[in-house]
């Protein structure tokens, strides 16, 4: 038998042997405010046209029988993987979800979906499922970390490749398999992996389709490997594996293998907590643009008036250049709402004009705006000399008046990082304003007291069952 890839043996190792106790308190309380941050996005996708076209398309598929698993927000009972897709849609439908930055990574949109329907199928504590999805998002932003950008720059987008890795070994981890189980669970994940960028080419729908698509197969890799199916033992550093088949040959010479494992032991033991440095969103925007959009919102505060602008430059990480510059044209006349999510040139004119950038600022009212058609059309970027991506995703405005006055304003980090986060209590916060748009605030604020208390939790489907509901009337 081939002899396993030491990267995909550590992580097996690692996530086997990882225990509730081994959780610092302060990362078990952030990864129930990641989970509650995801949970909050998919309660705000309700109504969403792509929502009512999921469950349609799954009933459409499924035979007479009834399933018994949840739907975040609904009152519709499914199956196991069908339920995973839904909600992993759901939880990244508005691009308002986590971000590992170095990763480059939506993680808890892949994650949790495997997790909640499995822990409440099987009756799991809450406990269990914090450890299985804190195990699982160590390993998913540490390999998605080490091709240091690569995966972008081949069209791939990395929560639909390794959004499978991550999701397989916590299913898997749930399912109690062992390391030589969880390593068979991993190559099995090499051939479902998938998730192409070619959505950013004309704001198509695709890529709400990744994460839940890496969930149920994360599920239907762990059930494979628990029941014996042999699978590559090198699905990161064998010849066709994901460091080589998924880059560029020039940068899978720059991968640094060492990295996906790095402070992580064999013994379920840790020394840096990658949890810890995954980025909540303050903006339902692709993360290349939030830095520009909080410098063009203090530009705003301090009095630029649209129609006194001349030009408008922008500064970003060569990386962002691909997905929210070009095409230039899809960027200046965003057609839909995801092509305004991806459009610098929107992002910047919608802070300018109105301070603000939310989930109202992507209503087609707003991005077909003669003001902001005007705006967009006076935006051009530049690859930032300064960017220290990917540790940090910078943007610099510098605007320019009619009378020949030059404004600028950066943001060299991004807020959300790590180093300048989106604390818990803000977080609590974009939740009630995320559940509130179709939920009243008392079925809201027990959703999130229920998420929260996970860690005291003794069956998980109670939380499932609270979750998937309905709106109550409103008292």
């Amino acid at each position: 038998m081939t002899v396993a890839d030491p990267v995909a043996r550590t992580l097996a190792a690692f996530v086997a042997a990882l225990r509730p106790e081994s959780i610092p308190p302060e990362v078990s309380l952030r990864a129930r405010h990641l989970m509650l941050d995801a949970i909050g996005c998919a309660l705000a996708c309700r109504h969403e046209p792509f929502a009512r076209g999921t469950a349609a398309s799954i009933a459409l598929l499924t035979d007479d029988a009834a399933g018994t698993s949840g739907v975040i927000g609904h009152a519709l009972k499914i199956g196991l993987r069908d339920a995973a897709l839904f909600n992993g849609m759901l939880m990244h439908g508005l691009d308002y979800d986590d971000t590992h930055m170095a990763g480059v990574i939506h993680l808890t949109v892949s994650v949790l979906p495997t997790l909640l329907s499995l822990a409440a199928r099987q009756a799991t504590s809450g406990a269990e499922l914090i450890t299985a999805y804190v195990a699982a998002v160590e390993a998913g932003a540490r390999i998605a970390a080490a091709v240091r950008g690569g995966l972008h720059e081949q069209g791939f987008h990395p929560t639909g490749v390794v959004g499978h890795f991550a999701a397989a070994l916590a299913a898997g981890r749930l399912m109690r398999l062992d390391a030589d189980a969880l390593v068979h669970a991993q190559g099995i994940a090499l051939s479902t992996a998938s998730g192409s960028l070619q959505f950013i080419e004309d704001g198509a729908w695709t890529k709400r389709l990744h994460p839940g698509w890496a969930a149920q197969a994360g599920l239907t890799a762990a059930a494979f490997a628990k029941n014996g199916m042999i699978a590559p033992a090198a699905p990161y550093t064998g010849r066709h594996g994901l460091y080589r088949s998924f880059l560029a040959p020039n940068r899978a010479a720059d991968v640094e293998a060492s990295l996906a494992t790095q402070g992580l032991g064999d013994d379920g033991s840790v020394s840096r907590w990658e949890l810890m440095a995954i980025a909540v969103k303050p903006f339902p925007m692709c993360h290349f643009v939030h830095a520009a959009t909080d410098a063009a919102i203090a530009l705003h505060r301090r009095g630029v008036q649209p129609d006194a602008i001349a030009t408008i430059a922008v500064f970003v990480p060569q990386a962002a250049v691909a997905l929210v510059c070009e095409p230039a044209e899809r960027k200046r006349r965003p057609q839909n709402e995801y092509d305004a999510k991806f459009s610098l040139n929107y992002a910047v004119a919608c802070g300018l004009i109105n301070g603000r950038l939310g989930l109202a600022e992507l209503k087609p009212e707003a991005y077909v705006d003669p003001v902001a058609i005007a705006l967009m059309d006076k935006v051009h970027y530049q690859v930032d000399p300064e960017s220290t991506f990917p540790r940090h995703y910078s943007g610099e405005v510098r605007v320019t008046l009619r009378d020949g006055t030059v404004l600028r304003h950066r943001e060299a980090v991004n807020r959300g990082h790590a180093e300048r986060p989106v604390i818990n209590d803000e977080v609590q916060a974009k939740f009630m304003e995320n559940a509130t748009l179709h939920f009243p605030a008392s079925q809201a604020e027990a959703m999130r007291d229920a998420v929260l208390g996970l860690d005291r939790t003794t069956d998980v489907s109670a939380l499932e069952a609270i979750l998937c509901r309905d709106p109550a009337p409103d008292a």
